[in-house]
């Protein structure tokens, strides 16, 4: 790792960057974790919070693009500690003001910062964590820091508002982005892989900042359109075709525009549209976490933000085995093959779509542990197998389609473009059209429930009475709404493990190829602009 300074010992090297990447991964705008303190002490909404929050997550998705760009403009120095004081910077603003007109410009770039920084950690300890740059290891490997960042921030945000106060994790953060700065001026010299930097000229940034504008008009109908009740609102039509005709705007840009910031050759690629799709189904179904489960913990089971934290993390052993699975699936699950040429390649023992049926068998017994234990006098312990299931899911199914696309789109500066859209589905939209499906549903079930059992309820019963029993029949209905959702989640999710299991799929790609270093990338990618 040349980026070190020579007295550093080179064993603890890669542990440093291990450390620095958990730091950037536990940061972020908003902290769902602190859902009720924040909404408890300021006037924001949970419709407000979650448009924050898939502010962030576009900001990350929008930026994939520009990741390798940026690796072969700046040096590590700059990348790590620009992206450490923009995410300080970020969540002393974010503690600071309550106007959703800076929130959300606010959470977008500490969402571009949050994805700069893990990409320059992770890419520099690759070669340490694969030599061969084998992203069958990688992929997995990664997967376990972004998804215990994941549920991590969220248990410890939730602690540290029950402590302290919801503001404390943003001063948390900014203590960890000041150990990134002293660790970059202290331990590391500047270093960037091209000796002679690649220059940003011919980057299409209108149709980035477009494509970002869009993603934002997109979030803000799926999260508020339950609340406003869809497009009955004059403002969610206006927004609609606006967005209609901004979608064909940068459609047009991006075929005539010479270098677009999406290159739309990427949809020729073989099974670049399958994987989109699976990609989609997958995050719908798993989109029953942030909705479904929030429902039952705060209003069936009245369990307090640390409460659920803690519970949720039951999902992280889930998490380690499902990527154990695809470690060993896609890392070491081969047999050598000769070619004509007579030269060995590496080809893959099983294919990657039974270990999509993996994925959803276990989103499968996930929903169906739910659906047979959501009960009020079910102690919350009994959540723990279920939950476990979730995370494995999550994994094995993150892992794979990204693996899967890897293989599908061969050249590098397609296959980060290819990152943009599947991210876009896998963390963004589909998790909003989850929530927006969910709430809709929950809405419509638990008004036709309330209608049909509500005739148990006579006028003539006392006040004190018929508010307890009323009470009472709220939360036995909501519970048997939320099993019909789950239920339906069920029939789609063994629909989509049987389709995998007895459909003979070719496998993405066979051969394994071998990767050449960031250097080689970017020589091309500077030939290129060149030319």
């Amino acid at each position: 790792m040349p980026m070190f300074r020579d007295w550093v010992p080179k064993r603890i090297q890669p542990w440093i960057y291990i450390l620095q990447v958990l730091c950037i991964q536990f940061s972020g705008g908003v902290y769902l974790g602190a859902l009720e303190a924040v909404r408890g002490t300021t006037a924001l909404q949970l419709e407000d919070l979650l448009m924050l929050l898939y502010a962030g997550l576009a900001g990350m998705a929008v930026w994939f693009p520009m990741l390798f760009r940026t690796k072969f403009r700046f040096t590590n120095q700059q990348l790590l500690i620009t992206s450490a004081v923009l995410i300080a910077v970020c969540n002393l603003i974010s503690m600071s003001t309550t106007n959703m007109a800076i929130l959300l410009p606010v959470c977008f770039i500490a969402g571009i910062a949050k994805i700069q920084g893990t990409f320059e950690c992770m890419s520099n300890i690759q070669l340490w964590m694969t030599p061969e740059r084998d992203f069958g290891v990688f992929f997995p490997i990664l997967h376990i820091i972004l998804l215990t960042a994941i549920t991590g921030s969220a248990w410890l945000a939730a602690v540290v508002a029950f402590h302290f106060s919801w503001q404390m994790m943003h001063v948390l953060t900014v203590g960890t982005m000041c150990f990134v700065i002293l660790v970059q001026i202290t331990l590391c010299r500047p270093w960037c892989p091209m000796p002679q930097r690649m220059p940003l000229k011919g980057i299409d940034i209108a149709s980035g900042l477009l494509i970002s504008l869009l993603m934002l008009m997109i979030s803000y109908i799926l999260v508020y359109g339950d609340r406003l009740m869809w497009f009955f609102s004059p403002t969610l039509r206006w927004i609609l075709a606006v967005g209609l005709i901004l979608l064909a705007f940068i459609m047009y840009r991006l075929k005539t525009v010479e270098n677009p910031y999406i290159s739309l050759e990427i949809f020729k690629y073989k099974n670049v549209l399958a994987i989109l799709l699976v990609t989609a189904i997958a995050e719908l179904l798993l989109g029953a976490e942030h909705t479904l489960e929030e429902i039952y913990w705060t209003e069936v089971r009245g369990l307090e933000e640390h409460t659920k934290g803690a519970l949720c993390l039951w999902s992280l052993p889930g998490v380690y085995v499902g990527v154990l699975i695809t470690l060993y699936w896609l890392g070491h699950a081969r047999w050598p093959k000769k070619r004509k040429e007579n030269h060995t390649v590496h080809v893959k023992l099983w294919t990657v779509w039974k270990l999509f049926a993996i994925g959803f068998g276990c989103i499968l017994v996930y929903s169906m542990w739910m659906y047979f234990y959501l009960d009020v006098n079910v102690p919350i312990e009994q959540y723990r197998l279920g939950l476990a299931f979730r995370g494995c899911a999550y994994a094995i199914l993150a892992v794979s389609l990204m693996w899967s696309l890897h293989e599908s789109v061969h050249d590098l500066q397609h296959f980060f473009m290819a990152l943009f859209i599947f991210n876009v589905i896998h963390m963004y939209l589909a998790g909003a059209s989850g929530y927006g499906l969910y709430t809709t549903l929950f809405k419509h079930f638990m008004a036709d429930n309330m209608a049909r059992y509500g005739d148990y309820l006579t006028l003539t019963t006392a006040g004190e009475q018929f508010s307890i029993i009323n009470s009472q029949l709220s939360i036995s209905v909501m519970s048997v709404t939320l099993k019909q959702i789950f239920g339906q989640i069920i029939w789609v999710a063994g629909l989509m493990t049987s389709a995998f299991m007895l459909l003979d799929i070719p496998r993405v790609r066979t051969g394994i190829e071998k990767v050449p270093y960031w250097p080689v990338y970017g020589i091309k990618m500077l030939a290129r602009l060149r030319n």
